[in-house]
């Protein structure tokens, strides 16, 4: 059975939990300098970055790993939201991408298959994933960074797939069963990323599944680059994702009309992880997990969500009070895109297992 396979067959019984927030676990670690930088000898400070900690500190993402796994989560994320060239450039530490990558993999896969391996023993099969995330990094492909000159790009569309394309190679190699293209704040952008994505699966000559997680900029529903979610959806489908849906953003309070439209038009399923609330004026999340869970829990009721989980400010208790709440919960049951497409007045096309 394939990736997909297993994650659909999954899916199709239960709404399944992915993780919650790596950043601010990380910082109750209150790691210095010296943390972060290990024996790499590199030569401009580190702290912060997160990313580089599968190769000096891999204990921290292996006990926040652990500690989701424990409170339920099916999906762990690779901690490399920032793993790629241009984002590892600010601290001179681009010619570790690779090796950042296919550590960061190596280690979710490994506790994935620990859980499996545990729920396996007791006659129980439930598998679990691994999505290698990569972030948008801190260039935009649909704006110019220089208010004087609106045609400059920093970079360009070839540019941004080659980088994607590093790091999704070295993902996969390091065992990450899906790509996961998240906090999308340009469409432009993400589409770079399935461009890399689907040239990866052809060079293994296998299904490379995608998931895609929009974030968005203001409450009229819309990202940096101007879409709306119904936009995002139209101008992505071609690539067949496994899972969308939102990430960052807000909290979930702010999410729902959003979660409901998507729902209500995409043919596949739908994944959605919000902030835990919006930040204080200290800018942390206090959020209570049950509070969170509530909230989340009307979209389950609802019949509007396949995949939840949380982003900044969860926590492993967050992701337990998701998973408690949503168990038993029947999953938004995904339409047959033939029906879709020919309603919307297009071909029909065949979505693979």
């Amino acid at each position: 059975m394939t990736p997909r396979e297993a994650f659909n067959a999954q899916a199709a019984d239960r709404i399944l939990i992915t993780d919650g927030a790596f950043g601010t676990e990380i910082q109750n670690w209150k790691l210095d300098e010296a943390a972060y930088a290990g024996t790499l000898g590199l030569t401009k400070d580190q702290k912060g970055n997160n990313d580089i900690l599968a190769l000096t500190r891999p204990e921290v993402p292996e006990s926040i790993h652990r500690a989701y796994f424990e409170a339920g989560a099916d999906i762990a994320e690779t901690n490399t939201f920032s793993a790629n060239v241009i984002s590892q450039a600010d601290y001179g530490a681009e010619h570790l991408v690779r090796e950042i990558n296919l550590e960061s993999a190596r280690l979710a896969r490994r506790l994935a298959d620990e859980f499996q391996a545990r729920d396996a023993e007791r006659g129980i099969w439930r598998p679990r994933f691994v999505a290698g995330a990569i972030g948008p990094t801190n260039k935009t492909l649909s704006l110019s960074p220089d208010v004087n000159d609106p045609g400059y790009r920093e970079i360009d569309f070839d540019h941004l797939t080659g980088v994607y394309r590093q790091q999704i190679d070295a993902l996969v190699e390091g065992g990450a069963d899906f790509i996961l293209i998240e906090t999308v704040f340009d469409t432009l952008n993400a589409k770079a990323g399935i461009m890399a994505a689907l040239d990866a699966g052809q060079a293994l000559g296998r299904d490379l599944p995608i998931m895609l997680s929009m974030t968005l900029t203001d409450l009229s529903g819309r990202n940096l680059s101007g879409h709306t979610v119904e936009a995002f959806w139209h101008a992505v489908r071609h690539a067949r994702p496994l899972t969308i849906g939102l990430n960052c953003s807000f909290g979930a309070e702010q999410l729902r009309p959003h979660v409901k439209v998507l729902s209500e038009i995409c043919d596949t399923l739908i994944m959605v992880y919000p902030n835990a609330g919006l930040p204080n004026e200290l800018g942390e999340y206090d959020e209570m997990p049950v509070t969170t869970a509530g909230l989340v829990g009307e979209w389950a009721h609802a019949g509007q969500v396949n995949v939840l989980g949380g982003c900044c400010g969860s926590t492993p208790a967050h992701i337990k009070a998701i998973a408690d709440t949503v168990r038993g919960v029947p999953p938004r049951r995904v339409p047959v895109p033939a029906v879709r497409t020919r309603l919307a007045g297009l071909e029909p096309f065949t979505m693979a297992a």
